[in-house]
């Protein structure tokens, strides 16, 4: 027995605290890419496949990124949230395969090609074409291999030997093979109509490769002079429109108005100015803008020096109903150019014009506007094509063509979007106010324009022969005929319905008959599940208005339109053909459709004179939205399969993949390729700001990986909303950093705490309350974070992962049961019984965790078994099903934390060093039923707690010694450094043995 009265003797060795080789300090940096070699080395991803092979599969299909540049922080977060779903789904049990992939045609890349020519002035046009493509196929894989790196130290566990690219030959035969079951189909037609053009690259763009900017642009407000009507007090009068795109007016065709608008005609009076027009006018405008009107009239005047507008008066003369406008024709101001510009200018009903701006009056150009398109093509009025690929008027064009040089020379046909050519005092105002048309002109309307995502320059619409997918035919090849698409060359068919085929069909396609692509696009969107909802309503409201998909670009580096055309404008639908051409590509890529294989394409059946090669390729939207074809369908992967279960990118892509590919799959398939749609949306600067370089607020993930490591970048991807605009700063970063350690910590402590540990909880009536309801914490733990990975809430997930380890172990369980863990004895009931529930906590925890943290995960298990194998192996925990009664124990805590705040003041000011020194009054009614004094003492960690009547929780310092060993505060110790009751039995146990 040993001698309780020993105050001089050590105890320290007597003591369980908790060992362990794991570190506080992470490491991450130097750890990270050693585990990342181990991973390698010992073929993880295939140990997976191996492993989950024949359970229930979960696909997620990579989104394609483009194969230039760095990862950026953008990159990081979405290929974080992708990790994070294959292996949640993978710990749960599935077989969740996953295959990177990057897409390597189209703009973008060649654009960085062409860069390389620019700094040597050198012509792409002056460089093979197969060698061009060669150049950026080249380029391309340089950044597939420099992405793909990347992309590894992020810890993603995916098929990287074998990622699949849009511009593997295989894949490049299956984008093909997609197109020519459209076109086998009969659902691609050649027509003309306006497109977002970018002249710097010469190529019709895709919405998604439109960005907005703000600008400052010249507005004017032109006199269209009106020759007929049916009132006949209108002749003479001037139709005034006003435009913020100068350079459309020498292609404006017709006059647009609103047939339910109130129009008036006024006269201004003005003293005689020799620039504007003379004394008297007489205007035509719609009566609710007539103010903002007078007030550009009023600005552009003074711009004059010497002018004196005070004196300008306008009187209303008449007002018209719209509707009364029918049958009135203007003429051009240019009028005087004769041929073009003589012909009349009708004013034609159109429902979009409204009085938000301008005059309610909309001068329509075909060649440059969506609504001019269409109105006039209804009117019998077609486009002229009179700007060019580089955005100069064509070279015969009479006003501002190259025979037009009459003044400024070449000059005069500078870039119709050159701020300089558009000008108040560029050439199309200058002719304009020489004309006698321009009534005011001021380069101060502010505005935001389209760019192209790429060059930065500013896009023009412009009506270019293009290659369409109908969003309004029937697809199973019932529809009504559309209007003929009268354009000049051979590649223009005379008619966009359903052609005749020439051989037997081998379309999959699988639409239900009288469905148009539009019908069956939005009756997906109705079924796939959307997260979060308001994706649906986004995508939805695109493709309910979205215009027919132009699938055609003016470039060298993509998939080429494989289709050959007739003098009449008609294309061969013939699936040998079409056969031969898919083997040609997947033999030698893209390069195969060269004008040398014609004959061998078209075969003995066609004559190669009747046919011409189109030249186009493809819109790269339509390559990307048919990577489901070959990474889901082709076999190349056998453990994929189609459809996808979840498709995940930034909220860009309602507008951009998600939508290609759902238009590709619902065409070809009847459906999407996917099921549900997870968004995430865009990093901002910790501001709140939009990164850019030139701002200096951008993060580099691939310095925050060298600083602080990869599962750092992690935890901030997985802890933030990520569904909205989320933030990234250094400062957020050191919050992540502080949020890391005490995961660390708790992970840390549960391996010292089970250092040596071997035991088992036995009967489950034998258990402390304590640990009952530790376990029932767990319990819920366990549902919730199910509940928050079947709705991809990895915010919830994190959160509450980390506010478990915080609040509920370290703060409370860990702190209330170290007395236990340190100083009960080796064969204690309750130490045995602590142990065991940290036994399945760390089982829990350490899976749990393993989808975040996927580095420290495996670092923490491998601490624990060597041997082990992998963490990244195992499946989701088995958590007993224990209940408590929360409601109980929920009062407690409560109270704990009032003592603990009352305690505080006391510690401040030195009355007690800790709380184990502290006597406590707590009010009766406050103590939850079931629990003792010395209960509460335990769970408070104080020296005594007695109940008190009803009022605010008391603390004074106690009289008793504390314990030599346990340091607690005890009414059996007789003086401090002696024993207490139950040290004393322990230490007398230990020196026994």
């Amino acid at each position: 027995m040993a001698d309780s009265n020993d105050t001089s003797r050590d105890y320290r060795d007597t003591v369980f605290l908790p060992k362990t080789d794991f570190p506080m300090k992470a490491g991450l940096p130097q750890k990270e890419p050693k585990i990342l070699a181990r991973w390698q080395e010992e073929k993880l991803y295939e140990q997976l496949r191996e492993e989950r092979g024949g359970r229930e599969k979960f696909i997620l299909h990579d989104g394609p990124p483009y194969a230039n540049g760095d990862m950026h922080i953008g990159h990081a977060l979405n290929r974080i949230l992708k990790d994070m779903v294959v292996r949640s789904q993978t710990l749960l049990g599935k077989d969740a395969p996953f295959v990177p992939g990057w897409d390597c045609h189209g703009l973008p890349i060649e654009w960085k090609v062409e860069e390389k020519y620019r700094k040597k002035k050198k012509d792409k046009k002056s460089v093979p074409a197969a060698e061009f493509r060669q150049e950026c196929r080249d380029y391309a894989a340089h950044w597939v291999d420099v992405q793909r790196e990347q992309l590894k130290r992020l810890g993603l566990m995916a098929d990287f030997d074998n990622p699949y690219l849009t511009m593997q030959f295989e894949s490049e035969a299956t984008i093909v093979a997609e197109l020519m079951k459209f076109a086998e189909a009969g659902n691609l037609y050649r027509g003309s109509k306006p497109v977002m053009w970018s002249p710097v690259e010469e190529t019709a763009l895709a919405e998604a490769e439109v960005e907005y900017e703000d600008i400052t642009s010249t507005q004017i407000d032109v006199a269209f002079e009106i020759t007929e009507s049916p009132i006949p007090d209108l002749v003479g009068t001037n139709a005034v429109i006003w435009t913020t795109t100068p350079w459309t007016i020498p292609v404006n065709q017709a006059l647009a108005y609103g047939p339910e608008i109130e129009y008036v005609k006024v006269v201004a009076l003005w003293g005689t100015r020799g620039e504007y027009p003379p004394y008297g006018s007489y205007f035509l405008i719609a009566k609710q803008l007539l103010s903002q009107f007078v007030d550009r009239l009023e600005k552009s005047g003074k711009d004059i020096e010497g002018d004196d507008l005070e004196k300008l008066k306008v009187s209303v003369i008449a007002e018209y109903k719209g509707s009364e406008l029918a049958g009135t024709v203007a003429r051009h101001p240019m009028h005087r150019l004769g041929g073009f510009y003589a012909k009349p200018r009708p004013l034609l009903a159109g429902d979009f014009v409204t009085t938000d701006s301008g005059t309610g009056l909309v001068h329509m150009s075909p060649d440059h506007g969506e609504d001019d398109f269409l109105l006039c093509r209804a009117n019998g009025i077609e486009p002229q094509f009179a700007v060019m690929g580089d955005g100069r008027y064509r070279d015969d064009w009479p006003w501002l063509g190259a025979n037009d040089l009459n003044k400024d020379g070449d000059e005069r046909r500078r870039a119709v979007i050159n701020k300089q050519f558009n000008a108040p005092d560029g050439p199309i105002c200058t002719d304009l106010r020489e004309a006698g048309a321009l009534l005011s002109a001021s380069d101060d309307y502010q505005h935001s324009y389209p760019h192209s995502w790429r060059s930065k320059a500013k896009v023009i619409y412009r009506c270019t022969p293009q290659w369409f997918v109908p969003m309004d035919r029937d697809l199973g090849g019932t529809s009504q005929p559309v209007r003929p698409e009268p354009v000049e060359g051979p590649h223009f068919t005379s008619d966009a319905a359903p052609q005749e085929k020439d051989g037997a069909s081998t379309s999959s396609a699988r639409t239900a008959g009288g469905d148009t692509l539009r019908q069956i696009a939005m009756r997906e969107i109705e079924r796939v599940k959307f997260y979060p909802e308001k994706g649906r309503r986004r995508i939805g409201s695109m493709v309910e208005g979205r215009p027919d998909w132009v699938l055609s670009r003016q470039r060298a580096w993509g998939v080429p339109i494989t289709l050959f055309v007739r003098k009449d404008g008609s294309y061969l639908q013939d699936a040998a053909v079409n056969a031969r051409v898919i083997e040609a590509v997947k033999q030698q890529g893209v390069d195969a459709w060269v004008e040398s294989r014609k004959e061998e394409f078209l075969g003995a059946d066609h004559d190669p004179a009747e046919f011409e090669m189109v030249s186009d390729i493809l819109d790269v939207w339509f390559d990307s939205g048919c990577t489901h074809a070959f990474t889901l369908e082709s076999g190349r992967w056998p453990e994929m399969r189609w459809p996808a279960d979840l498709y995940l990118e930034g909220s860009d892509q309602h507008r951009g993949w998600f939508q290609s590919s759902l238009l590709e799959s619902s065409a070809t398939r009847g459906r999407a390729p996917y099921d549900a749609v997870l968004t995430h949306g865009f990093t901002m600067a910790s501001d709140g700001k939009k990164m850019s370089k030139s701002l200096g607020n951008t993060i580099d993930p691939l310095k925050v990986m060298e600083q602080y490591g990869a599962d750092i970048i992690r935890l901030w991807a997985l802890s933030v909303d990520f569904t909205e605009d989320h933030r990234i700063g250094d400062e957020i970063l050191k919050g992540v950093g502080d949020q890391y350690r005490r995961l660390r910590n708790t992970f840390r402590y549960l391996l010292g705490a089970l250092d040596g540990f071997v035991g088992d909880m036995g009967d489950m009536g034998e258990v402390p309350e304590l640990e009952v309801y530790v376990l029932a914490l767990l319990a819920d733990l366990d549902g919730k974070l199910k509940a928050a990975l079947e709705a991809y809430d990895f915010n919830t997930y994190t959160r509450l992962l980390v506010d478990f380890c915080n609040e509920d172990l370290s703060a409370f369980y860990f702190d209330i049961r170290k007395d236990t863990l340190y100083c009960d004895g080796p064969d204690s009931t309750r130490r045995n019984a602590y142990r065991t529930v940290l036994d399945l906590l760390f089982h829990s925890l350490v899976r749990y965790a393993a989808p975040v943290l996927v580095f420290t995960a495996e670092e923490v298990w491998t601490t624990r078994y060597p041997e082990g194998g992998s963490v990244h192996l195992l499946e989701w925990p088995a958590v007993p099903g224990v209940s408590a009664d929360g409601a109980r124990w929920d009062k407690l805590r409560d109270l704990r934390e009032r003592v603990t705040e009352a305690i505080e003041p006391l510690r401040r000011d030195k009355t007690i060093r800790s709380s184990l020194e502290a006597d406590v009054t707590v009010p009766a009614d406050a103590v939850p039923e079931g629990f003792t004094d010395d209960d509460l003492a335990e769970l408070f960690i104080t020296a005594s707690v007695t109940r008190g009547q009803v009022g605010e929780v008391s603390v004074t310092r106690t009289d008793e010694n504390k314990c030599g060993r346990c340091w607690r505060l005890l009414p059996s110790v007789s003086e401090d450094g002696a024993l207490c009751d139950r040290c004393e039995d322990v230490v007398a146990q230990m020196d026994a043995a």
